[in-house]
């Protein structure tokens, strides 16, 4: 066993994007095309020029959106 002896807590994997080390570079090709996916459903237009941190939190704000605006059935039929 490596470490210490006292079991540590699990730290959430989740950072703040702003604090990023390569948050400031451009969108990567995934977060492009899942962006105009997301904005499409919403009826949004999203700047092409986003940067990696910039794309994270409009993605986290259109799954939200997209969440609330589809409401839940437990009818699967």
């Amino acid at each position: 066993m490596l470490g210490s002896s006292t079991p540590t807590p699990p730290q959430s994997a989740e950072k703040d994007p702003s604090t990023w080390v390569t948050g400031d570079e451009p969108m990567t090709g995934a977060q492009r095309s899942y962006l105009d996916s997301l904005a499409t459903q919403a009826g949004e237009e999203i700047p092409a020029d986003l940067n990696k941190a910039e794309a994270s939190e409009q993605i986290e704000r259109l799954q939200e959106k997209k969440d609330t605006a589809s409401p839940q059935s437990d009818d699967a039929s």
